[in-house]
């Protein structure tokens, strides 16, 4: 796709300078040019030549004289025969899919951080895009309709980053996954309320009892669709429920990790004492992990 047409969308917003089209080329999720000097200035040359735009110049007394661009009616034509003209098939060209083709050969601590450093340029793209948006991203806003179409625009942008942190995760935690075929893992079963469904582990043949174990639990989460579980006391070890072992901390931050709610329904009040008493009342301000003593009130605020 021409830069040129982008210009003249830009332009067809309000006149322009060639410096600003640069900066809101630079700033733009999605309008995938560098903003190199000589590209834009070469394409705005062109589009003169062609008649799709003009420039006034306006002399400034303790600045250099700049040139303002302004679409012509022959430019509005040319760009709405663009944009009614058919589309083209979406493109996947992704750099870091070409390197996984080619990834099989590294070692373990190598994948761990290929996958990290791709997580970590995700959510940098994510935390730029929240500032952007802080700050008021370009948008026309001409009338309503455009308003909407904009706000589409870069909620899209954001689902994609979103999405595709959410698939490397994905593959990181099936990489983590042990191979050995016949490990005993969690029995769960999954529960349907209205439209959503979540992971229920009632069983106490084979608790939670490792981080092996909670990563088997998010590969079922993954395999039917949901980000929801809920673990019953049955379900828990001791060693659980022991702060100073670690395994709570460990499990739970991997179901953070994954964007997994977990609700834990615990009605023997017996193991609920000292430091991890403490612990369940400070989780039970968050929105990620609470603990309840009846099985309704921990579904409600699971699907809730």
């Amino acid at each position: 796709m021409s830069i040129r047409y982008t210009l003249l969308g830009l332009l067809s917003c309000g006149p322009s300078t060639g410096y600003d089209l640069k900066k809101i080329l630079q700033q733009s999720p999605f309008m995938h040019w560098s903003g190199n000097n000589n590209q834009i200035y070469k394409a705005l040359v062109e589009l003169l030549e062609e008649g799709f735009v003009t420039y006034e110049v306006r002399h400034q007394e303790s600045s250099p004289s700049k040139k303002i661009y302004a679409i012509t009616e022959a430019g509005r034509e040319q760009l709405k025969r663009w944009v009614l003209s058919p589309c083209e098939p979406p493109q996947l060209r992704s750099p870091f899919l070409l390197r996984l083709a080619w990834a099989d050969p590294l070692r373990d601590e190598e994948w761990g951080e290929l996958l990290a450093g791709y997580e970590r340029e995700l959510l940098s793209q994510q935390l730029m895009l929240q500032e952007q948006d802080r700050r008021g991203a370009f948008s026309p806003k001409r009338t309503p309709r455009e308003a909407r179409l904009w706000e589409a625009i870069y909620g899209r942008i954001e689902t994609f980053y979103r999405e595709e942190l959410d698939w490397v995760r994905s593959l990181r935690l099936k990489l983590e996954l042990s191979d050995e075929k016949e490990r005993e893992t969690m029995h769960y079963e999954v529960k349907t309320k209205g439209s959503r469904k979540y992971l229920e582990c009632a069983s106490a043949e084979h608790p939670l009892a490792t981080e092996q174990d909670a990563l088997d639990l998010l590969a079922a989460c993954f395999e039917h669709d949901t980000r929801l579980i809920l673990l019953h006391g049955e379900a828990l070890t001791g060693e659980f429920l022991d702060l100073r072992s670690g395994l709570a901390g460990k499990v739970l931050q991997k179901f953070v990790n994954y964007r997994v709610k977990v609700a834990v329904v615990l009605t023997d009040e017996s193991v609920v004492r000292g430091r991890v008493k403490e612990w369940f009342a400070e989780s039970n301000k968050g929105s990620d992990f609470r603990v309840f003593r009846e099985l309704g009130e921990a579904e409600q605020w699971l699907l809730g």
